[in-house]
């Protein structure tokens, strides 16, 4: 079947089960989870049929919208907040999975355009990272303690400044999408080649191990959370931009209560994020390699896990429970 001819028999039964997805009040919830079904089955169909068809990010916005309404009061789920993480985020991330890989691309995209900016021009690491911070952490660097930057304050104090601004620096990336996204991707180029320069100064100035070390025990999550925001401020965006088959009005309504569910998500990642930087970070001199090593391999697998793969695997239970 054409795909154009498949749309036009089903047409009218999407928007049907939209408007009943949509409605406060007077959802039967039986006739819901029977079409639920019958929207998986389509859904099916068009992955199989029409693998880079528009029509199956549209389905897959349904199918997400009608579980959340069919299934949040099971009794399984009655923790809101562990049926928050354990279901209903997960779902969103794999419905807007896209948005996460056009925000890591242009993440890789912009810290390699600031590191090749640092390696071709001696002044762009002043230019962006101050010639104060340059000249402090060259000082670090010759008494053999590059990162002493971070040993800075007290612990507790640390930990709290850091989760501060990095939630705020998050907030205000997820924010700017409502400019169609593109406050997004500008507060992502911003940090992007701030993390590119501020690399390959160390490169250039031989102690990358010992950054790479210290930094990314942190780093791991915060950056990744980072993503994820812009991710949930690329969405917002879009919400504007592409409102589908929705009145503009609604599309945007319907976008921010998603995205917004996706930066809540990783208030607890940056929290943690935080907390390392505070407390563990300032010791990565004196740590052995393999503790630091580890605490970074854990860290980015656990935020890599729940947002990458994790998604799938609950999208894929939901899937088998109603065919």
């Amino acid at each position: 079947m054409r795909e154009a001819a498949f749309i036009k028999q089903n047409k009218q039964k999407w928007l049907d089960f939209e408007q009943q997805i949509f409605a406060s009040k007077g959802s039967n919830p039986d006739e819901l989870s029977s079409l639920y079904i019958h929207l998986i089955n389509d859904l099916s169909y068009a992955q199989t049929y029409y693998p880079k068809s528009k029509t199956i990010l549209y389905l897959n916005n349904l199918a997400a919208k009608s579980f959340q309404k069919i299934y949040k009061n099971k009794k399984e789920d009655k923790n809101e907040l562990m049926y928050f993480f354990k279901t209903e985020v997960p779902l969103i991330v794999y419905n807007y999975r896209r948005y996460l890989a056009y925000a890591f691309t242009f993440f890789i995209v912009f810290t390699l355009i600031g590191a090749l900016s640092a390696a071709n021009d001696h002044k762009f690491v002043r230019l962006i990272l101050g010639d104060y911070y340059v000249n402090m952490t060259l000082e670090n660097i010759a008494k053999g303690n590059p990162l002493a930057v971070y040993k800075s304050g007290s612990n507790w104090g640390s930990h709290i400044g850091i989760t501060i601004n990095n939630l705020k620096v998050g907030l205000l990336s997820y924010i700017y999408g409502i400019f169609g996204g593109v406050g997004t991707v500008y507060i992502l180029f911003k940090n992007s080649i701030m993390l590119g320069s501020f690399q390959y100064f160390f490169y250039e100035q031989e102690v990358f191990t010992e950054s790479l070390k210290g930094i990314w025990i942190h780093g791991s999550m915060e950056i990744f959370a980072m993503v994820v925001e812009a991710m949930a401020g690329l969405i917002l965006g879009a919400s504007i931009l592409f409102p589908n088959t929705l009145s503009r009005y609604n599309s945007l309504k319907q976008g921010m209560r998603d995205s917004i569910k996706i930066v809540i998500s990783t208030f607890p990642f940056t929290i943690a994020a935080g907390f390392l930087e505070g407390y563990i970070t300032r010791y990565s001199n004196v740590m052995p390699n393999w503790l630091s090593v580890g605490i970074i391999i854990t860290t980015l697998s656990a935020i890599s896990f729940y947002y990458i793969f994790y998604p799938k695997l609950v999208h894929n239970k939901l899937k088998s429970q109603n065919k």
